[in-house]
């Protein structure tokens, strides 16, 4: 049995329906424990990773656990899963963990990989960089007319799929041989915010125009969308440039034999978010 937290997510959703795929059976975790929609060889069960006590049961047979970061409750959770006989944890992470910094992004990951580390499990952790589902942010703007604002606009990155990090989360799981791995996941191409809007324009049919936000605007726009510690770590990572995620690895094809989709891929499969 493989468990899956966070298995309505972007990530975990994909992570189940790999599974899944591949014969073997999956518990899809998640606060509500809804099974609509679930592939077949699929249970879904409650728990909230912030209390150990509701993950505890859906432990009991399990031998591989994908694991969510920044949640109180989990080093209790690893622990329950080592005294259940779980054998590994995959954990997704992203790429901010390896940034040498105090913001509040690298210290909830780096806490969350450390107790990973600790708990005597074996363990392989994904570091994405951005994913390319954050576009659908700019949904309410592309129905509302043909400008979209964007911040930072000079910064390249190689946003990935989740469908990808799934997938590569799913051979994880599955097979012992990542035990002790990072990898860190991007997609084939390195883009703009505006490159990636005029492949949304394509898609839709439609003339779209970029306008790039200043730093201030981006702070302003960012401090209405998150918590202000999140909001300035942003801004740290790709305004300050701490963060570099325009890098394309080859890292997705090295663990699942082919190449990561693109941006154009993801945008036509989700146009009607649009």
């Amino acid at each position: 049995m493989i468990l899956v937290t966070g298995a309505t997510g972007n990530v975990g959703a994909g992570v189940v329906r790999a599974v899944a795929a591949a014969g073997e059976p999956v518990r899809a975790m998640s606060r509500s424990g809804e099974g609509a929609g679930l592939p077949q060889g699929a249970e879904g069960v409650a728990g909230d990773l912030n209390r150990p006590e509701t993950v505890r049961e859906a432990l009991d047979g399990v031998r591989a656990l994908f694991l969510m970061p920044g949640y109180e409750g989990q080093r209790a959770v690893l622990a329950d899963a080592r005294a259940a006989g779980v054998e590994r944890v995959v954990m997704l992470s992203g790429k901010s963990a390896a940034v040498d910094d105090g913001n509040a992004v690298t210290r909830y990951m780096r806490a969350s990989e450390d107790g990973v580390r600790e708990s005597g499990l074996a363990w392989t952790f994904l570091r994405p960089v951005s994913f390319m589902s954050n576009a659908v942010s700019l949904a309410d703007q592309i129905r509302k007319g043909d400008e979209v604002r964007v911040p930072f606009p000079g910064v390249r990155t190689a946003d990935i799929d989740p469908y990808d990090i799934a997938e590569v989360a799913a051979r994880a799981l599955l097979s012992p041989e990542h035990a002790g791995r990072v990898y860190t996941l991007t997609g084939p191409q390195s883009l703009l915010p505006a490159d990636r809007i005029a492949v949304l324009g394509e898609v839709l049919g439609r003339e779209l125009r970029t306008v790039g936000l200043t730093d201030e605007e981006a702070r302003e726009a960012l401090g209405a969308a998150f918590p202000a510690p999140y909001a300035e770590a942003f801004l740290r990572f790709f305004a300050d440039g701490i963060l570099d995620e325009s890098q394309v690895l080859p890292t997705v094809e090295e663990v699942t034999g082919r190449p990561p989709r693109t941006f154009r891929q993801w945008a036509t499969e989700h146009a009607n978010a649009f």
